[in-house]
């Protein structure tokens, strides 16, 4: 019993160490709560019928063994991560709301994996010229429980996975909760952005917020990228670093709405 004792105020102090200053003039820290290899929040999500392009169960890669949740200062959000990952307060977007929180989500060695923004400017409508739309395909789509503005444009929250077409097949994941302006299965750009309840603008919990055609010359990450959709699907199914992706999007929960 000393011994877990002694465990156990070892990992409280080094959690205690970890201070983000909250986003949009909330004070405090944030709270760490660890969660059980089983807890994960996307087995309680409904699943629809898969088709040819479009997978309605969480990817079968792995996950990591040991969960924890991050709660910010204002407790107005919660998702969970993996235990070794990190969570680091990051400048609001331009335009967003005063209450705003932005978080980007890292693994230990610093690499970026999501980031979860609230209190966003919705995207205005863009035209897309025919000649510059590409084909995209939709690899993985899961519903999840979150709350949204409904309207003409709106979708009910998903968590998907898609791949648009350039000199490569590129990737981006993240929550989806508006229509994609498309002809003929090809578009312009793929939004990764909720419309959130009245007053609240939206938010997004993705590798990045708009997918993309990419220029050669263009970075790639935090993108995925393939040379066919063999790969890319490969990549949903078998990738414990997308398990891990999926699974922390998937348990976000709004704990304060007003």
């Amino acid at each position: 019993m000393v011994a877990v004792r002694h465990v156990v105020m070892v990992l409280g102090a080094a959690l205690g160490t970890l201070v983000l200053a909250g986003c949009g003039g909330t004070q405090g820290a944030p709270q760490w709560t660890p969660v059980g290899p089983q807890a994960s929040s996307v087995s309680a999500s409904p699943t629809p019928k898969a088709t040819a392009s479009t997978s309605g169960t969480p990817s079968a890669g792995a996950t990591s063994t040991d969960w924890k949740t991050f709660t910010d200062p204002g407790k107005t959000i919660s998702f969970e991560l993996p235990a070794q990952w990190i969570v680091q307060s990051a400048p609001l977007a331009p335009g967003s709301a005063a209450s705003a929180v932005h978080y980007d989500v890292k693994k230990a060695d610093g690499t970026f994996v999501a980031a979860l923004q609230t209190g966003l400017p919705m995207p205005a409508s863009q035209p897309c010229d025919a000649s510059q739309a590409k084909p995209y395909t939709v690899l993985n789509s899961v519903p999840v429980n979150l709350p949204f503005k409904d309207g003409p444009a709106a979708l009910t929250p998903r968590f998907v996975f898609r791949v648009i077409q350039g000199y490569k097949y590129f990737g981006s994941f993240g929550l989806v909760g508006v229509t994609t302006s498309a002809q003929d299965g090809k578009a312009c750009r793929l939004l990764n952005i909720v419309p959130g309840p009245t007053g609240s603008g939206g938010y997004a919990f993705s590798d990045v917020t708009e997918l993309a055609p990419l220029a050669p010359e263009a970075e790639v990450a935090p993108l995925q990228a393939f040379d066919n959709l063999a790969q890319a699907s490969d990549y949903v199914q078998t990738s414990g670093d997308f398990a891990d992706a999926q699974r922390m999007i998937m348990s976000l929960k709004f704990t304060k709405t007003s």
